[in-house]
């Protein structure tokens, strides 16, 4: 007769990645702390928070330790994480509506918001299935608002007038705007085409529901 085994499971609240989790809730809200006091200082502690969700990825795949708590976790921390006092909230939107992906998540119709095999969207395909242009649109749309929020003027938070002022830096500062903008850009195309099907995995599955 087998014996069970002595390795204790760890709670999901315990698991790797969602204690990176806390850690960027609680980065994330001394940045904003400083956000106006010391822009430098925010700007670094932003990114590294935007980096630990790179990270607590990683460590999910790595020890198997994926979770549906882990998913909405992250989520509350995209929410805390992109509401950059310079771009104002219009400009966040995108990039967090698609929380409603976890709709489907949770109601078992898909096992993740990147399950995107039996979508017909090209795009979509290309952002899951390579890495390196994935990870050229998240990192894209950070550092974007980070160079934002580091030239924006202080009397006015006006986003043609911070974008008018970063065109008329050196050409190194205008290579990299237009580069994270376009990065930016693609990264919303995404984040609409994102919602479009979680709203129709909602849709089927209330139909389903109904039969």
């Amino acid at each position: 007769m087998a014996q069970p085994s002595s390795k204790k499971t760890p709670s999901v609240y315990l698991y790797i990645p969602n204690i990176i989790g806390y850690f960027r809730i609680i980065i994330n809200f001394i940045a904003f702390a400083v956000c106006y006091s010391n822009r430098v200082l925010f700007a670094i502690l932003y990114f590294f928070s935007f980096f630990c969700d790179g990270l607590d990825g990683w460590f999910a795949r790595k020890f198997n330790q994926a979770s549906t708590f882990g998913a909405v976790l992250d989520m509350h921390c995209l929410f805390v994480g992109t509401s950059l006092p310079v771009l104002q909230t219009w400009l966040s939107f995108l990039d967090v509506a698609w929380v409603g992906y976890y709709k489907p998540l949770v109601s078992n119709v898909q096992t993740s918001h990147k399950d995107v095999k039996d979508t017909g969207n090209w795009l979509l395909k290309l952002y899951y299935g390579h890495r390196p242009f994935m990870a050229f649109c998240c990192v894209a749309s950070e550092v974007l608002y980070i160079v934002l929020f580091l030239f924006a003027d202080e009397k006015s938070t006006s986003l043609l007038n911070v974008c008018g002022n970063l065109l008329k830096q050196s050409p190194l500062t205008v290579f990299v705007f237009i580069s994270t903008l376009v990065g930016w850009a693609l990264k919303q195309v995404i984040n609409v085409i994102q919602m479009k099907s979680a709203a129709d995995a909602c849709v089927v599955f209330d139909l389903k529901r109904g039969k």
